[in-house]
């Protein structure tokens, strides 16, 4: 049996919760904690592409730890607890808000085709949306209108769930900035922990984040995959050498 220590206790790893398209994830011996395990597999189409990349689990892993830890030291709540393994990390068990924050800094993917607008054209402010999580449908599109008749969210969590986006996008700009990375667009998923509050899930890796290189214009995400372009791996290498330099 898989196991690790964690404050104070042996946190071992039990039956399979769900796999999604880059992850595993594991429940434990303790129920507000999850294991997760960071796959060799790289997908597009809402995971209708699916490749085995190897090392790519590893490499998004690191990246995430670095990310999370640079977060939490500027005050954002999120889940992640400790580090188990190249691949696998431990994190707080969430009640899951089904809806994908996405902040836009610049224009690209479905903005650019959604709005005939240049690739890369600076957005002021800062475009925010709101996605529904659901396979299935393919993550529409989803107003506050809609979400507050679905019971997703209740008006005062919209505006923590737009607030904590902004602060974590005014972060993240910073620190790729400081090394050469051009943030253009990410997506953030939210959860609610045992006391009600919410704070940051899932990953932070550039399989959720569209970054460019700011001397070369060349993409460091997962659109290299979807787009056919080359190894994927090389630019997410290098974004994890860059950020090793400054975390």
């Amino acid at each position: 049996m898989t196991k690790t220590n964690y404050d104070n206790a042996v946190i071992e790893q039990e039956n399979l919760k769900y796999e999604g398209k880059a992850k595993q994830v594991y429940l434990t011996n303790q129920p507000d904690i999850l294991w997760i395990h960071y796959l060799d597999q790289a997908t597009a189409l809402n995971g209708k592409v699916k490749e085995t990349i190897i090392g790519k689990g590893e490499i998004n892993s690191k990246i995430s730890h670095l990310l999370f830890t640079y977060l939490q030291k500027h005050g954002v709540a999120q889940h992640y607890l400790k580090t188990v393994s190249q691949t696998d990390e431990l994190v707080q068990a969430l009640q899951m808000i089904p809806i994908e924050v996405v902040s836009r800094n610049f224009a690209a993917g479905h903005f650019v085709s959604r709005f005939a607008v240049p690739n890369q054209m600076p957005l002021h402010p800062v475009v925010q949306e709101f996605y529904y999580k659901s396979d299935a449908l393919d993550d529409p599109f989803i107003n506050d209108s809609q979400i507050l008749a679905l019971g997703f969210a209740n008006p005062d969590e919209l505006v923590v769930l737009r607030q904590q986006a902004q602060i974590i996008n005014d972060l993240l700009g910073q620190l790729f900035e400081q090394v050469g990375i051009r943030l253009v667009d990410f997506k953030l998923e939210f959860g609610k922990n045992s006391a009600g509050r919410i704070i940051l899930a899932d990953e932070l890796s550039p399989d959720n984040m569209r970054l460019v290189d700011q001397q070369t214009g060349h993409s460091l995400d997962k659109d290299v995959f979807r787009q056919h372009t080359g190894d994927m791996t090389v630019g997410y290498r290098e974004v994890l050498r860059r950020l090793e330099q400054v975390i």
